[in-house]
């Protein structure tokens, strides 16, 4: 029963958190390139609308990250480019921090999910950065979703050092 609760609940936040917001009105006497403009500017946001002063580029939170401890947390915002999102249902990404290493986001209380198809996309997240040491079966179950090959999924034999990330709030550009 539990379980049922639980998925018509995704259901119901995905169902109202993909719709795209409609453009801003702009006044008739203004010329139609003026519309256009408008209408590019908006964002899809899923979850809580992000309303931070300042939002860290992706060399400032890799600095952040830096920094961290296990235990330790921000409350923050930042901007970086999705490398890749759970093909089961949306409901994890993985950002990009530096050349090699990601951020694992994962969307608070599971209130929502993101699309499956905005890989290569920019995002701006808002949420608490952390730092975890990732079980085995965590990453071999990420893999999974991901889509990785029965191959790659067994070479993950240790834990792993996970910069990570609670998101109440995700705007796609």
């Amino acid at each position: 029963m539990k379980k049922i609760m639980l998925g018509l609940l995704g259901i119901m936040a995905i169902s109202c958190n993909t719709q795209k917001e409609q453009p801003t009105k702009v006044e008739s006497n203004q010329p139609q390139e003026k519309q256009a403009i408008v209408a590019k500017q908006e964002r899809n946001t899923y979850g809580e609308k992000i309303q931070y002063k300042k939002i860290l580029t992706q060399k400032e939170i890799a600095q952040q990250y830096t920094n961290l401890k296990s235990g330790d947390t921000l409350t923050l915002a930042f901007e970086s480019k999705v490398k890749n999102v759970c093909q089961a249902k949306g409901c994890w990404m993985k950002l990009a921090l530096a050349e090699e290493e990601n951020i694992m986001v994962k969307f608070k209380d599971y209130g929502f999910f993101v699309p499956k198809d905005i890989a290569d996309k920019s995002v701006v997240v808002a949420g608490k950065a952390y730092v975890t040491e990732m079980t085995v079966d965590e990453q071999k179950h990420f893999a999974k979703d991901a889509g990785k090959s029965e191959e790659e999924i067994a070479k993950i034999i240790t834990p792993k050092k996970t910069y990570s990330f609670i998101a109440n709030g995700v705007e796609v550009k």
